[in-house]
């Protein structure tokens, strides 16, 4: 096996509803995961704010 590069330290914490707020080790600043469109109608929910969903994240990883 390889040499491990990089371990990812996240605590993700739900912050109200389907609002979600990630803290990544080695950032200041937060990520904030939620629901918009078609996420939001699927589920019936509306939040207070909308955010990009996981599955945003995923694709523009995926993508980038």
């Amino acid at each position: 096996m390889g040499k491990i590069i990089h371990q990812s330290h996240i605590t993700i914490t739900r912050e109200n509803g389907p609002t979600r707020i990630a803290h990544i080790r080695g950032f200041d600043q937060p990520v904030y995961y939620g629901v918009h469109g078609g996420i939001k109608k699927f589920y019936n929910v509306e939040p207070e704010e909308e955010h990009a969903a996981t599955l945003d994240h995923l694709v523009g990883a995926v993508g980038g």
